[in-house]
């Protein structure tokens, strides 16, 4: 009998949660979208012109990617005053293989890397299919979603590398500077590589210390950061990322050396996509601004909705395109979105599923079109709000 690896996790069954999305089929509210495609935005009819460049019938590999294309990445960074230098950009078909090449690059199998909690949750998945495993470390909910150095310090000495998201998803804050320069340091003694993952950079919301920086700057110790087209211009379909390495020039040359040995066993990029990603990002302006835009509207609509609702917070978001809200434990977390799924055709994300610590967490996405996520708010606060009332009435017998 043919076995699968353990990289593969022995239950792929559909959750509770899933099952109910399957069943109700079409979703009238559904605020976990995270595809801007799907958004109704107002893309740029000639946005993609350049992929048709003739230029790309010709194949020239490059293990790192087309020098065009990593100068105007490096170019990208201008923006925080970041020198980045094009050499040591390194380009790659997502932010996900970024993460694999990198801990293909980091890590033998069974060792540790240290990732946020709360967080995007694909980081379990990729470690596991890479044969190595995600520790977990805090963020403090009660002090703007900070690191929790107790709980990172106190990580394991032989962990290969720390990833950091800025801002994060799904809590939106931002790497204080104080923190920041404590997370080099750490990174420095402990010998740890530090993974900024910055693709929702460009995204500000409320800000913050920190909002206005790049770890693309960062010298004091080994430093890659990532960014990608996905977000930056939200065009997931074009499958275009990168890594900045940053650092000791001790450090940084054996690092892309072994990064172009990995990405020369793939070649994944593709050519078109590169040489267009010039003219692709200076045309994206317009609608970058647009997703932000959009994303501040709808994190205003989500305030004064939630104001008359004072069982209901929604603290400082930093940027991204997500919202976390804190509403009253008076149901589990799951129970309450299968609930709204199937009786209010509100489709949110439990905060178990970004590794929130308690409960009382739902996450929503702020990209919908305003009319569809006020409606959809409305229902979700609507339908708390009599969740609450009947435990209480029926609490008081």
């Amino acid at each position: 009998m043919i076995q699968r690896s353990r990289r593969i996790p022995v239950d792929l069954s559909l959750n509770r949660l899933a099952e109910a999305r399957q069943r109700i089929g079409e979703i009238p509210y559904d605020l976990t979208v995270s595809n801007p495609t799907a958004c109704g935005f107002s893309y740029p009819e000639t946005l993609l012109s350049p992929l048709a460049a003739r230029r790309g019938l010709v194949y020239e590999p490059d293990a790192r990617g087309p020098m065009v294309a990593r100068a105007a990445v490096a170019g990208e960074y201008a923006r925080w005053g970041v020198g980045a230098d094009a050499q040591h950009v390194l380009l790659t078909a997502s932010t996900s293989e970024a993460y694999s090449f990198l801990f293909r690059l980091f890590c033998n199998p069974g060792e540790q890397v240290l990732v946020p909690s709360p967080s995007y949750p694909l980081f379990d998945h990729l470690a596991k299919l890479d044969g190595i495993n995600a520790t977990s470390y805090a963020l403090d909910p009660e002090a703007n979603w900070r690191i929790d150095f107790s709980a990172l310090e106190d990580g394991s000495e032989e962990a290969r590398a720390v990833i950091v998201v800025q801002p994060n998803n799904p809590t939106g804050s931002f790497i204080h500077p104080d923190d920041r320069q404590r997370l080099v340091d750490l990174c420095r003694h402990r010998g740890w590589a530090l993974i900024a993952d910055e693709v929702f950079l460009l995204f500000p919301l409320d800000g913050g210390p920190g909002s206005d920086q790049s770890f693309a700057s960062v010298d004091d110790c080994l430093c890659c950061t990532l960014g990608g087209l996905s977000k930056s211009v939200g065009l997931p379909q074009l499958k275009l990322s990168w890594i900045v390495v940053t650092g000791p020039s001790e450090l940084v040359e054996p690092v892309l050396e072994g990064l172009d040995y990995v990405a020369d066993a793939y070649l994944s990029v593709s050519t078109p996509v590169a040489l267009a990603s010039p003219q692709i990002l200076a045309d994206a302006v317009l609608i970058r601004e647009e997703i932000a835009t959009r994303c501040q509207a709808n994190l205003d609509a989500l305030r004064r909705l939630a104001s008359v609702h004072p069982e209901i917070d929604v603290g400082p978001i930093g940027g991204g395109w997500s919202a976390p809200v804190r509403v009253p434990s008076v149901i589990d977390e799951e129970d309450l979105c299968v609930k709204l799924l199937l009786e209010r055709g509100v489709a949110v994300h439990p905060g178990g599923f970004f590794g929130f610590a308690r409960d009382g967490w739902l996450v929503l996405s702020l990209l919908l079109p305003p009319e569809v996520f006020h409606r959809g708010v409305w229902l979700l606060f609507d339908a708390i709000a009599d969740t609450v009332k009947f435990r209480s009435d029926s609490a008081g017998g």
